[in-house]
């Protein structure tokens, strides 16, 4: 297997897909692609070719009126790139020849069209529009024996078969794949650690804490206590409406992680409701540094760090001054 930083994104994704050669001979049998199917289609090779032009505008005539192709035809580029692969997908179906070449130029069109918004009714409709045109092609060669034009239509039909399953697997793993990053990102945004100074980190956390996103608060707290080197970490849950045993034994969990990598965590905002319900469930709240707010927990962590506040009288420029450690 090649390297992965010598392929492309469409080789990867046939391996993320888990798109092998074995995996494809299970589907061009599933499709029902036989011997006779290949001898058929090879009575229309010259015809498909020759008229490929022609079969793919009935494709594109088709999206011509539809809002929802518009952002794929109103780019000039984009739309050439469109009816090259189309053309080369048509001409490919009837070469008989079926496996990873063949698969990889189904899904470069596929994540082409993903990636231009195209809705996939709105693709099974041009490509059925497409394979009409070539039926009635088909019917008018075999008007002398129409049952042999049937049965070579859909020797058609069954490598169609094929194409659509790999096309709509592509759009529903290439969906699923930005939903996943789109809750990374939602995660990582909810659990965010903030270096308010030198060695100084700030975690605010807001909402539902589960299991989940507990070990989440862990591991970007560590992470970010190692990458600045902090000594202090406040930990603010004062928008934090429940803790449940799980999750508090959890955060102290992350308390003695952070103590034996050389931080201290303050934990400010604990509300009422929260403290009383900590202490029914029986948690050992004697492992907890807490303050009552936020801006206490800075100025305590300010202080463990060697830095002092000092209220001086205002500057002739309206400008306070600022004082680091002592």
């Amino acid at each position: 297997m090649p390297d992965l930083l010598d392929q492309t994104p469409t080789q990867l994704l046939m391996r993320d897909m888990g798109l092998t050669e074995h995996a494809i001979e299970r589907r061009r049998q599933i499709a029902g692609i036989e011997a006779v199917d290949l001898k058929r289609i090879a009575l229309i090779k010259d015809m498909v070719i020759t008229h490929a032009d022609e079969y793919v505008s009935a494709f594109f005539d088709y999206l011509a009126p539809l809002e929802e192709a518009r952002p794929l035809l109103s780019n000039r580029m984009l739309a050439d790139r469109a009816r090259r692969l189309q053309t080369e997908h048509l001409t490919s179906m009837v070469q008989s020849e079926y496996g990873i070449p063949y698969v990889t130029q189904r899904i470069e069109l596929a994540a082409m069209y993903t990636r231009a918004g195209l809705e996939v009714s709105v693709f099974l409709g041009a490509f059925h529009h497409m394979l009409r045109s070539i039926g009635a092609a088909i019917v008018r060669r075999h008007e002398a024996s129409p049952l042999d034009g049937f049965h070579v239509f859909m020797s058609l039909k069954n490598v169609a078969f094929l194409d659509l399953g790999i096309i709509f697997d592509v759009v529903a793993f290439e969906r699923q794949r930005l939903i996943r990053q789109q809750q990374d990102a939602i995660r990582e945004l909810s659990t965010p650690v903030l270096q308010v100074r030198g060695r100084m980190l700030l975690l605010p956390i807001i909402g539902v804490i589960d299991t989940h996103r507990a070990r989440l608060i862990t591991d970007n707290l560590l992470k970010g206590i190692r990458e600045n080197r902090a000594r202090v970490v406040v930990m603010d849950v004062t928008g934090v409406a429940t803790i449940d045993s799980k999750v508090a034994n959890h955060l102290l969990q992350t308390v003695s992680a952070a103590k034996l990598m050389g931080a201290t965590v303050i934990v400010t905002g604990l509300s009422a409701d929260v403290a009383q319900s900590l202490v029914a469930l029986g948690i050992d709240l004697a492992k907890l540094r807490t303050i009552g707010d936020l801006q206490g927990g800075l100025e305590e962590a300010e202080e463990m760090l060697g830095y002092r506040v000092q209220t001086l009288p205002p500057a002739p420029n309206g400008v306070a001054e600022a004082h680091g450690p002592s």
